[in-house]
């Protein structure tokens, strides 16, 4: 099978909490099933909240009280793999049939990630991406993930792979995901500036692959008195733009703007190799007798406990 129906669904985290976010997804069950969709991207940090205009009470040298009492929250509000969220995902899946790829803030250990997850209809939970590198003010509230999760997914339609947010512009990150042969790029996101849809386009066009973008839409509330900024000319405090990408760089779908929604678009891999004959990003036009490149998959732990066996010390 080739041919599939990939799309992204565009919507925030519920302010009442993980619970609240996981029913707005559930609740789009009877569309999703009814579009026969195969490949469901949702935003970064769609479980667990992107705290965008916090700072957890933090300054140079210091950290106030009531910081610490907004990370705890923040905590409580993030997922265990293994949770009761996850398996209503897995069920979800199933019902719908949709492979799912979404941004999660993941509780390994006392340390929050930021994290894509991929669940499929067949087999559940089958892998996860830590964001490598958090963002400016990310770095107070997320661990860095490792190469250990540079994770690609195998399906019937085409190889997945995931790139959170800003990792989208690591052109090394890139490289080493091209070389995995990932068919359908997945991008969850709450970037909502018209120049991440230019990267999600080159990206597409680099890679000779499919693109989805899923932006988180959240309206900004009144209190926060949020105007036009740098990030875009919206009065929302994260205003979508969620799209999807052709292998030439040619925008199939999207973007959504000004609310939640769902986006799909129906594609057949089949095409990519049509892409692909002129520029092979890692194959012909990779020039490895210039340069080269090395990916660490080891996975890091801060600590490591070791066993050894020191002998019985006898004779003999």
């Amino acid at each position: 099978m080739t041919h599939a129906t990939i799309a992204a669904l565009q919507i925030g985290s519920h302010p009442d909490g993980k619970t609240a976010s996981l029913e707005k997804i559930l609740a789009y069950e009877t569309e999703i099933k009814g579009a026969g969709i195969d490949l469901l991207v949702m935003p970064e940090a769609l479980l667990g909240g992107y705290p965008k205009g916090s700072d957890f009470g933090t300054r140079l040298g210091y950290r106030l009280p009531e910081g610490r009492e907004d990370f705890k929250r923040y905590y409580d509000n993030a997922v265990d793999l293994d949770g009761a969220e996850i398996a209503e995902l897995a069920e979800f899946s199933q019902r719908t049939g949709a492979t799912l790829v979404l941004g999660v803030i993941e509780r390994g250990g006392s340390t929050l990630y930021c994290t894509a997850l991929f669940v499929t209809p067949e087999d559940g939970l089958v892998a996860k991406h830590r964001k490598l590198m958090p963002t400016g003010a990310e770095r107070l509230i997320w661990g860095l993930g490792d190469g250990s999760t540079l994770s690609v997914v195998d399906t019937k339609f085409g190889r997945l792979g995931a790139a959170i947010c800003w990792e989208n512009h690591m052109p090394l990150f890139r490289s080493a995901m091209y070389a995995k042969g990932v068919d359908i790029w997945c991008a969850p996101t709450v970037d909502h500036r018209d120049v991440w849809r230019s990267s999600m386009r080159h990206i597409a066009h680099e890679g000779r692959c499919f693109v989805v973008s899923a932006c988180q839409y959240q309206p900004s509330p009144e209190t926060l008195g949020v105007q036009a900024d740098g990030w875009g000319q919206s009065r929302d405090l994260i205003a979508g733009g969620s799209l999807i990408a052709g292998p030439l760089g040619d925008v199939l779908a999207g973007p959504l703007e000004g609310g939640e929604g769902l986006i799909t678009q129906q594609v057949d891999t089949e095409e990519l190799m049509k892409a692909r004959y002129d520029f092979d990003v890692v194959g012909h036009y990779s020039r490895p007798d210039i340069f080269d490149l090395t990916v660490d998959e080891t996975p890091r732990s801060g600590v490591r406990f070791e066993t050894r066996d020191e002998g019985n010390g006898g004779e003999g």
